[in-house]
């Protein structure tokens, strides 16, 4: 049968690897990513990533300091999010605005 140390051991390895995995699909999702907003989106899926790392770093060390990292990263991470949404909503006003002087510019001259 296998003891507590051991089993804990083995999840902390299948955690990391499948971290790993996520990174590297959010990797792809980034370098792929059709438009901003799911570039954006995976940046922040990257974060949540970077955050699991840490959780389970934590647990294989015993410190609890990192726990206060991630609690940070987190936090700085959501006021990025907060910061990239409110640009893209701002570059989607810009562009409708355009679009719409161009179309009364065309009303216009017709």
């Amino acid at each position: 049968m296998i003891s507590g140390v051991e089993f804990l051991e083995l999840a902390i390895n299948i955690a990391l690897g499948l971290l790993s995995l996520a990174f590297l699909f959010v990797l792809v999702r980034i370098l792929l990513g059709p438009t901003l907003p799911d570039r954006i989106l995976a940046l922040d899926m990257l974060l949540t990533i970077g955050i699991g790392y840490i959780a389970v770093i934590a647990i294989k060390t015993g410190y609890a300091l990192y726990l206060d990292i991630a609690i940070s990263l987190a936090l700085v991470g959501f006021l990025a999010t907060v910061a990239f949404a409110r640009f893209v909503l701002q570059r989607w006003k810009i562009r409708a605005e355009r679009l719409e002087h161009e179309t009364l510019e065309g009303e216009a001259q017709k």
